[in-house]
């Protein structure tokens, strides 16, 4: 089978790639359009019942908070219990996005660089090579072999010294979310020198009762084996995976009877700079020019930069975030928001806190981010707190033209065809959590502002102690709350259409 990986597929194997809904979102959408209903604001069913209604209808266990409100004027619209603070799980990267282009700049573009501690004499570098990460966090292996491309491009056929990688352009994080199972591929590592989102493709297959195996760092056009991470099929039942470092190997078993007869799925990387290199050493061994075992340093010393390559521009990369929902990219944009504003690295905590701070001061709102992805189930912030934060002429210009299209669906989930209004929003999901929160532009013109919280703590307190990846419940709740946030935004959109 020929597998063709672009940038897209990276990013949205992402989401495929995993059985959970803590990061994998659920469609919310069918590929299958249906007819338009009854949509006349007077006669419409769904424009007579009340949120009360569709609330208690949805069945969900836990809180619901919402706020609708008149973006031009900030009149309030709608709203239930919309001061209760909850998680807001994805919709974090909305505010990241914003942190991120109003600190950086829209056209800001992360670097990432090779360095030369000596000159070239005849085709050898006498000293050492050092791949230099400056924060990308997108950055693939396609660019990566562009990179080694531009070096066996110099006429280098060896080098005398070291091969060495520095990732502290951020500062290391072994896992966003320590509290999530090791082998979720959207809970990697962190740090200033990144590859493919920090995860690896495990792939089994099995022929004459016996599996192979592979571990790589493929993207559209490479498939390079990695060496930095190591998996063996043992026999047991549970848990299907195991995590252990060995030193600079990231130590994998998988129980076999998992598997089934082949497969794949992406894991976290732990040590994603040493990652980087290993792909590096790869590639260019391939392009025959042999490099020593990648060596980590903690500090840059003095060397010309010899090759370089330059990310797409900050508004892309946000727009990217925002539709694939990439908790890297979020991690990435918000240290280096946080690293622009202080002058140095922060960890992820204090990153986290400088962004709520910058939150709190441009909006006059109280909320508590506890990383830039959404990841964690911490963090805390209201409907009517993130109403304001969206509300901001400076959000609407910002967050409105890079947040994706949400089409309204039927009961069946299928796409209602010629819908009379647009929404774009942020959705987020977490087991026993669902989120959005965006924009709506009504038929007759009206600009709406919105978010719709729900979250059942308790029953997803009871599946992390457990250790569930999926706890049982969790798809039913998750699918009802969808359904909550459609019926809605439905009925906003015949209720509400003042023009603007």
């Amino acid at each position: 089978m020929t597998h063709h990986f672009t940038r897209r597929a990276l990013l949205t194997s992402a989401l495929s790639s995993v059985a959970t809904v803590a990061f994998a979102e659920a469609p919310l959408t069918s590929l299958r359009p249906t007819a338009r209903p009854d949509l006349d604001p007077k006669t419409s069913p769904l424009a007579q019942v009340t949120t009360a209604e569709i609330i208690a209808d949805a069945d969900l266990n836990g809180v619901v908070g919402f706020m609708l409100a008149d973006a031009k004027t900030g009149q309030l619209l709608e709203a239930t219990d919309a001061d209760i603070g909850l998680p807001p799980a994805s919709v974090t990267k909305a505010m990241t996005a914003l942190f991120a282009i109003k600190t950086l700049g829209p056209d800001y573009s992360f670097r990432t660089r090779l360095l030369a501690t000596g000159p070239v004499v005849d085709g050898v570098l006498q000293g050492d090579l050092i791949l230099a990460g400056g924060g990308n966090p997108n950055f693939v292996t396609d660019e990566l072999s562009a990179l080694v491309k531009q070096f066996v491009d110099l006429g280098i056929t060896k080098i005398t010294g070291a091969f060495q990688v520095w990732g502290d352009a951020l500062p290391y994080r072994e896992e966003i979310d320590p509290p999530q199972l090791d082998h979720l591929g959207y809970n990697p590592s962190v740090g200033g020198l990144n590859l493919n989102f920090n995860r690896v493709h495990f792939e089994w297959r099995r022929a004459n009762g016996r599996y192979t195996i592979a571990m790589d760092a493929r993207s559209e056009t490479q498939r390079p084996l990695v060496y930095t991470s190591r998996m063996r099929i043992v026999d047991r039942a549970v848990p299907i995976y195991t995590y252990a470092r060995a030193g600079k190997i990231d130590e994998w078993t998988v129980a076999r009877g998992a598997l089934g007869d082949s497969g794949s799925r992406w894991l976290p990387v732990r040590n994603p700079a040493l990652y980087a290199g290993d792909v590096f050493q790869t590639m260019a061994r391939a392009l025959g020019v042999p490099l020593p075992n990648p060596e980590k340093i903690a500090e840059l010393p003095e060397a010309d930069e010899i090759a370089a390559h330059e990310s797409e521009d900050l508004t892309k990369m946000m727009r990217s975030m925002l539709r694939f929902s990439t908790n890297l990219t979020a991690e990435g944009a918000g240290l280096t928001a946080t690293k622009t504003i202080v002058g140095k690295p922060f960890e992820l905590p204090e990153s986290a806190a400088c962004m709520t701070r910058w939150a709190e001061q441009r909006s006059n709102v109280r909320a508590n981010f506890a990383d830039h992805s959404g990841l964690s189930d911490v963090s805390r912030v209201s409907a009517q707190d993130m109403v304001a934060i969206l509300r901001d002429p400076d959000a609407i210009g910002t967050l409105r033209p890079i947040l994706k299209d949400i089409p309204m669906t039927d009961e069946d989930r299928d796409v209602i065809v010629d819908f009379p209004a647009r929404v774009v929003a942020k959705t987020g999901t977490l087991n026993f959590v669902s989120t959005l929160a965006g924009y709506v532009r009504t038929e007759a013109g009206g600009d709406l502002v919105f978010t719709i919280f729900a979250a059942d703590l308790e029953a997803r307190a009871r599946g992390k102690a457990a250790g569930d990846e999926q706890p049982a419940g969790s798809i039913g709740w998750n699918r009802r709350a969808k359904r909550l946030q459609q019926r809605l935004l439905q009925r906003w959109s015949l209720v509400f259409q003042s023009e603007a």
